[in-house]
């Protein structure tokens, strides 16, 4: 499956193959593909991994703002573009841009950010929101989280093993789907040996779909959720039937929450804007 790397090249991937992860809970689990529940300790041996801060963060546009003259949107939207294009640096900071458009209706848009720094996100997200554009926003839900090596193997070459695992490595698919994740707190009291033995299952189902790509992000105190996961993939079919797959599997019982999903479709800025109306 061929990757366009969207965080500095030498950083490492935070990318999990559907399964490198699952989830944890009662009775009502899902059994929803989660993340790398876990995370290897740094080799003192080796250099600092140089980690990733990323950022989901969902925006509504008010019905005001559809009612303003053609002119005016076509302004204000350019204006808007414009900041994510300036803060668009590579080896720095990055900003995929989707439309939500029919998929959900608390959002019309997802703007997806990797960088090394929250107070540079901090600023970029000002600047949007301080366009005309962003007086008509509202932002319902927003992800923060950072990438961390999961503590779990799988079965197969690892493209990023000699680059740390700091980075998240976008494949420049199609459609993604989002979700915060948590888990119960009774997986965090399993031995090491059970949570392999129930992740093995996991992961191997999540290999029966190669042309799904996992990204798991970490937010142990950062944020609400635990993790935040993001499956990339041109096949949206083979997701909806892994995940359906994953939910007889025994490490579902773990799954704490795993909601809300966003069904996003990958744009650029200007399409992502003009699909507003």
């Amino acid at each position: 499956m061929s990757e366009t790397v969207i965080a500095p090249v030498e950083a490492g991937t935070v990318e999990a193959p559907i399964g490198t992860a699952t989830a944890v809970a009662p009775p009502a689990a899902s059994g929803r593909p989660a993340s790398s529940y876990g995370a290897a300790p740094h080799d003192p041996s080796k250099p600092p991994v140089k980690r990733q801060i990323v950022c989901f963060s969902f925006y509504k546009v008010m019905p005001e703002w559809r009612r303003l003259p053609k002119e005016t949107k076509a302004t204000q939207k350019a204006e808007f573009a414009a900041v994510i294009s300036k803060w668009n640096k590579p080896g720095e900071f990055l900003s995929l841009t989707y439309s939500t458009i029919g998929t959900r209706g608390d959002v019309d848009m997802c703007i997806w950010s990797i960088g090394y720094a929250v107070d540079e996100l901090n600023q970029m997200r000002s600047e949007l929101m301080g366009t005309e554009l962003g007086g008509y926003l509202t932002s319902p839900h927003n992800f923060l989280a950072m990438t961390k090596r999961s503590q779990y193997q799988i079965d197969r070459p690892d493209e990023s093993e000699g680059e740390g695992r700091g980075a998240i490595r976008p494949g420049g698919q199609k459609y993604i789907f989002i979700y915060p994740f948590w888990k119960t707190r009774p997986w965090y009291l399993l031995s090491a040996a059970e949570r392999k033995r129930l992740m093995d299952e996991h992961i191997r189902i999540g290999l029966m779909y190669p042309r799904v790509k996992l990204n798991t992000t970490y937010s142990f105190g950062i944020d609400d959720q635990e993790f935040v996961v993001a499956f990339e993939t041109n096949f949206p079919e083979d997701f909806l039937d892994l995940v359906q797959q994953l939910r007889e599997t025994e490490i579902s019982l773990y799954t704490l929450q795993d909601t809300p999903i966003f069904s996003c479709v990958r744009l650029p800025a200007s399409e992502m804007l003009n699909r507003l109306g």
